[in-house]
C-alpha cells in the first residue's frame, strides 16, 4: 500500500516536534564526559597540557594572555563545572555556553595548524552539540526540569 506524502511528512520530525526527553537526556549526559575526562586532566597533569598549548603552532596567542600552565588549570576548572552542570542539567543553555567560551580557544590555539584534521573537527561537532544545548536547553531528566516542575507547582497553589 503506498503512503501519501502527508503519511511520510507526518514521520518525519519537524521544528514544532517536542525533542525526546531520554535520547536527550543521554546525548547531555555523553557530551558532557568529553569536558569532564579533560578538565580533570588539565587539574592532574597541568604540566603537559601546558608543553601541548607552548608546543602548539597558534599557542602564542593565549600565552600572550596569561602563563600556560595558569590559563590550563582555570580551563580546567571551567570544564569540570561546565560538564558537571551539563551532566545533571543545571542551567544547562548557560552551562553549553560556558562550554563554548572555553572550547572557541582551546580549538584555535591547540586544533588549528596542525597536521591532522581529525581533532579540529572532533571540537567542531563537540561545538555542534553545545550549541544543540544553548538553543534547546535541557530534557524532562534535569535539575532545570526539576526547578520548572516546582515552580509551575507553586504557582498553580497560589492562584
Amino acid at each position: 500500500m503506498p503512503t501519501s506524502r502527508s503519511a511520510h511528512s507526518a514521520s518525519v520530525s519537524s521544528p514544532s516536534t517536542p525533542l525526546r526527553p531520554g535520547p536527550t537526556a543521554i546525548f547531555r549526559a555523553l557530551l558532557s564526559l568529553i569536558f569532564l575526562v579533560a578538565g580533570i586532566g588539565h587539574m592532574l597533569q597541568p604540566e603537559q597540557v601546558a608543553s601541548r598549548l607552548l608546543d602548539a603552532k597558534l599557542g602564542f596567542l593565549a600565552t600572550a594572555i596569561a602563563p600556560a600552565e595558569v590559563l590550563v588549570l582555570l580551563s580546567g576548572i571551567a570544564l569540570i563545572a561546565g560538564s558537571l552542570a551539563l551532566l545533571t542539567g543545571f542551567q544547562t543553555r548557560l552551562a553549553a555556553m560556558g562550554l563554548i567560551v572555553v572550547l572557541i580557544p582551546i580549538t584555535l590555539t591547540i586544533q588549528v595548524g596542525r597536521p591532522t584534521l581529525g581533532p579540529l573537527f572532533k571540537n567542531i561537532a563537540i561545538l555542534g552539540g553545545l550549541l544543540f544545548f544553548t538553543t534547546h536547553g535541557s530534557s524532562a531528566y534535569s535539575i532545570d526540569a526539576y526547578v520548572r516542575r516546582r515552580k509551575d507547582e507553586t504557582r498553580r497553589t497560589h492562584r
